[in-house]
């Protein structure tokens, strides 16, 4: 008997999502995971040329497209296997979601997160009434460490993509996209482990093959994408990125043999093209958007390549750590050109530094931050360095503003 349940739960595993089983996930989804909207972006589209549409995942519940995954998964376990609750290894997202769906079903949750996890990302696992053990500097060796935990306490392992029910109850977001824009032509989808891609795969391939689906993937953590090129699992990147949420150095096996078989291309972004499209949509948009959860975006206005279609992109999620989000408002200016920082050296008398701000205020520049020193070893006595930022209108005043501080033979350098 114990060997046909084994034999059972294997085949299981083994066994690929269909299009029935998200239509399946999406019947049992309760009230408690929305249906986020789609919203038509036209400063998007005139940046892009293409008729811009994006699927805010950002807002769903937990913040973020992890909750539909967790909940379906965790509201098909068992009585038996609810008693025994669920581990989840996660560094921020799936770990949210997770801790969420068990506590809509009163089930005991433990969450294993590396030490190195935000804080502000424990924090709101915790409150979410998981228990957090921190272990590990990697997700590999929480996840080894919630595997240990699941093999003594007999929790269910619920993984963050690599399952048929997470994979299907993504899948959905397919389905929603379809019913709001059914002649969408391309859609462009984040790929980390792979499991939202997969799900939306299913579902769109099965109602409308001619419509595109680009997968798409930080360049420091290519793995679907070499996989992909391989025709194998390959195991890569580990380079330092800010896009942690699709920080996965070795894809799924389900994910990968779903994805292999119905994506139409997998394309690479990076970390300047993320910090753009981040900004942008803060400043156009009014969304804030994590850094994982905007690549579709950012590669849509760094190559523009659908002009005059219309696509979808998938904004992930939001959970951006707040440190995090000042210095994209800083990067994103200096991007746009509309953030200068320059050093200059002063004769160290009365009125030196006022012929700068004058020159400044003339350029119609605002003047953000001055930094003054007169003790460092580079600077000579009788001299004081001064390191400004200066908020410009964009690349042209900018431009300007330099062109007439070298006419003026001041002596200063370019921080950005």
């Amino acid at each position: 008997m114990e060997e046909v349940k084994y034999l059972f739960y294997v085949e299981k595993f083994l066994m690929n999502p269909t299009y029935n089983d998200i239509k399946n996930a999406n019947s049992m989804r309760g009230n408690e995971i929305r249906k986020t909207p789609l919203v038509y972006s036209p400063t998007f589209s005139d940046i892009t040329g293409s008729q811009i549409y994006l699927k805010a995942e950002f807002q769903q519940k937990t913040g973020s497209f992890k909750i539909r995954g967790a909940y379906y998964k965790i509201k098909l376990l068992s009585s038996e296997e609810k008693k025994y609750g669920v581990v989840a290894a996660s560094a921020g997202n799936h770990a949210q979601g997770v801790a969420f769906a068990s506590s809509l079903e009163k089930i005991p949750c433990t969450i294993i997160m590396p030490k190195n996890a935000s804080p502000s990302k424990v924090s709101a696992t915790k409150g979410y009434g998981a228990t957090v053990i921190l272990e590990g500097v990697n997700y590999d060796e929480a996840s080894a460490k919630a595997k240990e935990i699941s093999q003594k306490t007999g929790a269910t392992m619920i993984h963050a993509f690599d399952d048929s029910e997470v994979i299907a109850a993504q899948g959905v977001i397919g389905l929603e996209i379809l019913e709001e824009l059914p002649d969408v032509d391309e859609i462009y989808v984040p790929i980390g482990g792979g499991g939202l891609a997969a799900g939306v795969l299913i579902a769109i391939k099965e109602k409308n093959p001619k419509i595109k689906v680009i997968g798409v993937q930080s360049k420091s953590f290519p793995s679907m994408y070499e996989s992909i090129k391989n025709g194998s699992l390959t195991s890569c990147g580990g380079a330092r990125t800010i896009a942690d949420g699709i920080s996965v150095k070795i894809p799924g096996q389900k994910t990968f043999s779903i994805i292999k078989e119905l994506i139409d291309e997998v394309v690479l972004v990076d970390d300047s093209e993320i910090i753009k499209a981040m900004f942008l949509l803060m400043e156009r948009s009014k969304f804030v958007v994590e850094p994982a959860g905007v690549v579709g975006l950012a590669y849509l206005i760094s190559t523009k390549p659908a002009p005059g279609k219309k696509v979808v992109t998938i904004l992930s999620g939001g959970n951006v750590d707040m440190y995090l989000l000042g210095q994209i408002v800083d990067k994103g200016l200096a991007t746009m050109g509309r953030l200068l920082k320059i050093s200059i050296l002063l004769p160290d008398r009365p009125g030196a530094f006022k012929e700068i701000v004058d020159e400044i205020s003339a350029a119609n520049a605002n003047i953000v931050e001055v930094v003054h020193d007169r003790l460092s070893s580079n600077i000579n006595a009788g001299s004081a360095g001064v390191t400004l930022s200066l908020e410009t209108q964009g690349k042209e005043q900018t431009d300007k503003l330099i062109e007439i501080l070298k006419k003026k033979n001041i002596q200063f350098s370019l921080m950005t």
